[in-house]
């Protein structure tokens, strides 16, 4: 059997391969550079960032940004758990909304598909505004100084809700669907037990996302959360706070005195809130990667 590809196209093949494996190389590097100057940053002296600026090669190193942050102590572990549980709680709420009202409007012979879909659409293009969202979450529902008013209201988004309907109709096919109910198997059921194992990469790239929105929301404590409840406060609201905290208190230095060195190392405390905020998510990330790429293509192609 004659091989059916020439030297030139395997030759040509390598050559592709090598630029775009030169290309991808450059793209990482340039990436990454900027998170490990961050790091390199949240260690550097101030007296080291005043001569060079932010340099991968400071002058000098310190751990003064992350003492400061720990003189907070449990202030800050509170606020580490307060977010491990909004985000957890939000995922799995989420998902519990968002799958099952996936798989209805995803269904063909659900009759009011297409009317609940306008209705999910509606939010999605027109919205009753801040204000408006904001009277109903503290005037109607009473949910400020909660860790609901944190929650509810990004719980569902119509975005991730047609996510999961569009990888319900192109990768699970009805033939499968029809089968179990041939076979007895009521909608829930077959939800429960054959549309959720096959659909694991797509849900679990849903949960990413809510995951990663939760973990990084910090306007909700800004709005429904006041002075008097700080224990509701998230890690992120928290570093906000410190981090304008930390500008007034050298503006004020600055002004009153005009030394810099007496001051709180600012710029180094905020790469060390980043590089807090960040790391989380850096070290779950790689565990969820081939999720994320899995849900994101198949559900795209309809086969």
């Amino acid at each position: 059997m004659e091989n059916l590809v020439s030297p030139n196209d395997s030759a040509y093949s390598k050559r592709a391969n090598a630029v775009a494996t030169i290309l991808f190389f450059i793209l990482t590097v340039l990436i990454l550079l900027p998170i490990l100057l961050v790091f390199i940053v949240s260690f550097s002296t101030m007296d080291s960032i005043t001569e060079v600026g932010y340099s991968f090669f400071p002058k000098g190193l310190s751990l003064d940004a992350y003492r400061y942050l720990m003189n907070s102590g449990s202030y800050l572990v509170r606020a580490f758990f307060n977010s491990v549980l909004i985000t957890i709680s939000a995922t799995l709420l989420g998902l519990f909304l968002m799958c099952p009202m996936a798989y209805v409007i995803s269904r063909k012979e659900f009759r009011y598909r297409q009317i609940l879909l306008v209705f999910l659409m509606i939010p999605m293009l027109f919205s009753g505004g801040m204000v408006a969202s904001y009277m109903v979450n503290t005037q109607v529902l009473h949910l400020n100084n909660t860790y609901f008013a944190l929650i509810l209201p990004g719980l569902c988004s119509t975005w991730y809700i047609l996510i999961l309907r569009n990888y319900f109709q192109s990768a699970i096919p009805d033939s499968l669907i029809e089968s179990a109910g041939l076979d007895g198997c009521r909608h829930p059921q077959i939800f429960l037990f054959i549309v959720v194992p096959v659909a694991k990469p797509v849900i679990m790239t849903v949960a990413v996302l809510q995951m990663f929105s939760f973990w990084n929301s910090w306007y909700p404590s800004l709005l429904y959360i006041d002075s008097n409840h700080t224990e509701l406060y998230p890690l992120q609201y928290v570093l906000v706070n410190m981090e304008r905290s930390i500008d007034a208190i050298t503006k004020d230095a600055q002004y009153l005195s005009g030394m810099q060195a007496s001051v709180a190392p600012a710029a180094t405390i905020r790469m060390a809130m980043v590089v807090i905020v960040v790391l989380p998510v850096m070290i779950l990330f790689p565990f969820f990667q081939k999720f994320l790429t899995t849900g994101m293509t198949v559900g795209a192609v309809k086969g």
